[in-house]
């Protein structure tokens, strides 16, 4: 059999999708609105938007971005924002008017940031004014020449909105000056765009969506170019992935994930507004308590999240007396899913945490669990509808079950390349469409995909391969571990030794008791040589752990110790 993996997909998920149901997204927009106008698309701080008002709402920015700023179609317009109503107003107008989403993390640097608007040829950005302080240091030296300004109250009830950004600015203080005075008000760019004629351009499946920025399988930060059919394609194979679960017009997403990363864009956002369902956006989960308590707050039916995100709930004791009656869909991605972070969500909800696997440059899904799955796999799962994947040792020569290799996919969600990198494009993605992902996996005889680790993460001891991922997995299953992150560190006999940071839950715990506690699963050469206590981890904004910030600090500290 070509695909074995399809004898494991439930009866009602079907082998194929068609990326052509909608020639755009726009398409796929314009058809939810008319079909659910009336219903809550998204909700945030309490205040409601339907998608009627959504449509009325991005229809003016979409009319205010062609009209008064003159965009034409292809322009790249930047979103800096973290999850607030002011996104999907800003994302469908970006698309309706036929222009080029580029996200943007709120957290860049200003380096960071300039490198991003400059690669991109970003002409316009819009930004929250928490920001605006770091757009400001570097907007002269950009192609930027238009500033959209928002605040986190601006699209609530007005005396709502005014507290929050009272509060924000002057109580917390998370508004640094800035000085943008060319800058415009989105609430005024709202209100100029309903009285101009919104006209809608020509799109086509192979127009480019969003230049979404990764690190990629390798160096600086790159724009994957994802086309409206890549994006329609990936919305619709999460659809035939757990659709059978989902009802249409009545499913309440906790989107905790930044809208700006890829995973939340397409799994929550793009698929519950094709689903007709509601999106609770979160705009600082961080907040642990507080995010309890906007869910207590609804009936949710379904969460998206990262490994770091759940086990900060499961251990929060307000969340653990939530009622899970309505919860029927739970899914981690970004990061692996450790098995004891799986089993403790099982027994607090009497769900199964549902691993998914991929990468910005498939739009973002390559693979996920089956939604009828009996207990945890310990596999990112089965491939989605209309997805072939294949798995190549370091020769390039495909192996078979149960071998590890290069996972490389090949599908309707895979980019068309890297923006304006023909070179970096050419190393990932061959003529006939296969993408290398950088990813270390094995298949086993029934199509189950397990991820071993990062091409570039894995720890050489002695000559024999040693993935952080299953140290981390193992470490984390210890009762008085809260968090673990293992790194390669230099070693003049071995090449390197396995050093370990964590984060206890319990703090009795001793490097001796996980040294134990290792012997009982790892090999001796995977057993960590070196521990070090953390008070935490460092992270990415959507909660991945930071091994390069880990082994660049790690290398720091060894440099030092030598020059000393």
């Amino acid at each position: 059999m070509e695909h074995p993996w399809l004898a494991r997909y439930p009866n009602d998920v079907p082998e194929t999708i068609n990326p052509d149901v909608y020639s755009s997204l726009v398409e796929m927009f314009e058809q939810s609105i008319t079909k659910y106008a009336d219903q809550p698309a998204f909700v945030n701080m309490g205040t409601v938007m339907t998608f009627r008002k959504l449509e009325e709402r991005s229809r003016a920015f979409a009319a205010y971005l062609q009209n008064e700023l003159q965009l034409k179609k292809g322009d790249r317009v930047a979103l800096m924002m973290p999850n607030l109503l002011q996104y999907p107003v800003a994302l469908f107008g970006v698309l309706r008017a036929g222009l080029v989403a580029v996200n943007v993390n709120p957290l860049y640097t200003p380096r960071e940031l300039e490198h991003q608007l400059n690669d991109a040829g970003v002409t316009t950005i819009v930004i929250v004014s928490n920001f605006a302080g770091t757009l400001q240091k570097i907007v002269q030296r950009t192609s930027v020449q238009h500033v959209i300004l928002t605040s986190l109250g601006q699209m609530l009830p007005r005396a709502k909105g005014t507290v929050v950004d009272f509060v924000v600015k002057y109580v917390k203080r998370l508004v640094p000056h800035y000085h943008l005075p060319d800058a415009i008000s989105m609430r005024t760019a709202l209100k100029l765009g309903r009285r101009m004629q919104y006209v809608k351009p020509v799109i086509e499946g192979d127009d480019t969506a969003f230049l979404q920025y990764t690190g990629g399988t390798t160096g600086i930060a790159k724009g994957a170019i994802l086309s409206h059919r890549n994006m329609v394609a990936n919305v619709l194979q999460a659809k035939a992935a757990y659709g059978p679960v989902l009802t249409e017009g009545r499913e309440l997403v906790v989107t905790a994930l930044p809208l700006y990363h890829v995973f939340a864009l397409s799994v929550n956002c793009l698929l519950f507004i094709e689903l007709g369902g509601q999106n609770l956006l979160i705009t600082n989960p961080r907040d642990i308590p507080g995010f309890v308590k906007e869910l207590q707050r609804y009936p949710v039916t379904a969460i998206t999240g990262v490994n770091t995100l759940f086990n900060a709930l499961v251990h929060n004791e307000s969340f653990r007396n939530m009622d899970f009656s309505r919860l029927h869909l739970s899914v981690g991605g970004g990061t692996a899913v450790q098995r004891a972070v799986a089993n403790e969500w099982k027994k607090v909800t009497g769900l199964h945490l549902l691993e998914g696997y991929g990468l910005t440059e498939c739009s973002p899904l390559v693979a996920g669990n089956p939604y009828d799955l009996s207990d945890y796999s310990g596999a990112i799962g089965l491939p989605v509808p209309s997805t072939d994947v294949r798995i190549v040792d370091e020769n390039g020569q495909v192996v078979g079950f149960d071998q590890t290799g290069e996972l490389q996919v090949r599908g309707p969600q895979v980019m068309t390349g890297y923006w304006q990198r023909e070179d970096a494009t050419r190393e990932v993605l061959t003529d006939d469409g296969w993408l290398s992902t950088g990813d270390i996996v094995r298949m086993d005889e029934q199509g189950m995909l397990y991820i071993v680790d990062r091409k570039k993460d894995m720890i050489l001891v002695s000559g024999f391969n040693v993935y952080p991922n299953e140290i981390e997995d193992v470490v984390s299953m210890h009762d008085k571990v809260l968090e673990a992150a293992a790194i390669g560190q230099p070693h003049d006999v071995s090449g390197e030794v396995v050093k370990l940071f964590v984060v206890k839950k319990d703090t009795s715990l001793t490097k001796e008791e996980i040294i134990a506690h290792c012997r009982q699963y790892l090999t001796g050469y995977k057993i960590p040589k070196l521990i070090e206590f953390r008070d935490e981890l460092p992270k990415t904004n959507v909660g991945k752990i930071l091994r390069r910030a880990l082994k660049d600090e790690n290398h720091q500290v060894m440099l030092g110790m030598e020059q000393g």
